[in-house]
């Protein structure tokens, strides 16, 4: 694939080298320039199918959105920007940005400076969360050091210092959110076993002394898949999303007992975001829906889930998170693609018989 054109070559199995220099064969394939994948198959009898399309993954700003769904320049710069978060002062964005290489990169938009990169490997560094409290460090998953498998790292926010190995497993892992005191992060591992689940990363020392990470800990594990955890501002409940209905929704657990089980959303949900009052989530079609919650001491109460805005942004994958809760509990961070771009629906595939026909006659082999 280059530039949505998909190219073939004439293959030497003998020597283990293309033939003859590729040539274009399909122009308009669906495709996606930050993870290097294509929308097409074909059959071993010669059937050829693609979605036709552009880049799957546009170039997107970073949006306000409030409950009206209006939206207004945030970051206006067009990016290839990925899993936004707010700083819990709300003042800076963490997010990815996988336009070169994917990296995380810091916005300070209370003072509108310009972005910042924190991570310079050349391998992918992604899913950046902050540290409660005093924003004083960032958690992001990396490859570094063993160049296929996400682990998990921190290093300090303002960029100075270097990174430090949180985890060390081989299956990927990827952080999501840190209990309030500071001494728990919930991450999804994938483990061949039960595929994503839950964990828990226990943490010893303080910022005086020093943190030391200890081994995680499974707090739930099933043949579905769970993830996108998130603590409660009172560190007493866990929201998450699970496929275990056949479909993505999102559940809350007591942490840490996880004794009990309240199903929140009802019509599909995914990536719960917590305020003080509500907690939020997405459905499939990019919309934000909210739910009020009452969680005194030991109990947990909630309310019917509703539309909090007709707004939609930007989608950017499954368990991909394209939209955060500003700590104020009132307005939203969400990446939205120009007009013209996303005006570009996958809504159909183009069938091609004979296929390999067409291919010996426009790329033939040499001798």
């Amino acid at each position: 694939m280059h530039q949505g054109t998909l190219f073939t070559a004439p293959f030497n199995l003998d020597r283990l080298e293309i033939a003859s220099q590729p040539v274009p064969v399909v122009e308009g394939v669906a495709a996606s320039s930050s993870f290097g994948g294509a929308q097409f198959s074909f059959s071993q009898e010669g059937s050829f199918v693609y979605v036709p399309g552009a880049n799957t993954n546009p170039m997107v700003s970073i949006q306000w959105m409030d409950r009206s769904g209006r939206t207004q320049p945030l970051l206006p710069t067009l990016g290839n920007f990925f899993d936004v978060r707010f700083s819990p002062d709300g003042q800076r964005i963490a997010m990815s940005d996988v336009d070169q290489q994917q990296d995380v990169w810091v916005y300070e938009w209370a003072r509108d400076t310009k972005s910042r990169r924190l991570t310079y490997d050349p391998l992918s560094d992604r899913y950046p969360i902050w540290t409660p409290n005093d924003g004083r460090r960032i958690t992001f998953s990396s490859v570094r050091g063993n160049r296929s498998t996400f682990n998990i790292y921190w290093q300090r926010a303002d960029g100075t210092g270097e990174p430090q190995r949180l985890t060390e497993s081989k299956n990927n892992q990827i952080p999501m959110s840190w209990h309030p005191s500071g001494k728990f992060l919930a991450l999804r591992e994938n483990r061949p076993q039960t595929n994503w689940d839950i964990l828990i990363l226990p943490m010893d020392g303080d910022e005086a002394s020093g943190w030391k990470p200890r081994k995680p800990t499974v707090f739930l594990a099933n043949p579905s898949i769970e993830s996108e955890a998130a603590f409660s501002p009172n560190g007493r409940w866990l929201a998450y999303q699970s496929d275990e209905s056949g479909r993505n929704e999102v559940y809350v657990r007591p942490f840490p007992s996880r004794e009990g089980m309240w199903q929140i959303s009802t019509g599909g949900g995914e990536l719960p975001t917590w305020s003080r009052k509500e907690l939020f989530y997405r459905t499939t079609d990019q919309r934000i829906w909210a739910v009020g919650y009452n969680a005194d001491g030991d109990s947990f109460s909630y309310e019917s889930p509703h539309l909090w805005s007709d707004g939609t942004f930007t989608d950017r994958g499954t368990r991909i998170r394209n939209f955060d809760l500003h700590p104020d509990g009132q307005r939203f961070a969400v990446l939205k693609a120009p007009q013209t771009q996303a005006e570009n629906k996958l809504d159909k595939v183009t069938f091609i018989f004979n296929f390999f026909d067409e291919l010996r006659r426009i790329a033939p082999r040499t001798k």
